[in-house]
């Protein structure tokens, strides 16, 4: 089991700072998802900041604005941590 994600960074340029309680910090890098259809409302860059969050244990979108676990958009933990691991980037 993977350690806990405890806070996720959204940025402009549709990547997302993850932190993980044990300290590592990945950067996932949304772009090549946006032109699948599931992931065509992340294209809105205000919804993609500000639905950002942590549902289900990893990285999500919450949807329906309403934290519905089952109307998420989320991104499994596992190939998350699996990433590279990265410095933050202070903005």
């Amino acid at each position: 089991m993977f350690p806990k994600i405890v806070q996720v960074v959204p940025t402009e340029e549709y990547t997302v700072y993850v932190y993980f309680e044990d300290g590592k910090i990945v950067c996932y890098d949304v772009n090549p998802l946006l032109e699948k259809e599931v992931f065509e409302v992340l294209k809105d860059i205000t919804f993609f900041i500000n639905a950002c969050t942590i549902m289900n244990d990893t990285l999500a979108w919450d949807v329906s604005g309403n934290r519905d676990n089952s109307k998420c958009i989320d991104i499994d933990s596992d190939t998350l941590y699996e990433l590279e691991a990265v410095k933050e980037r202070i903005t």
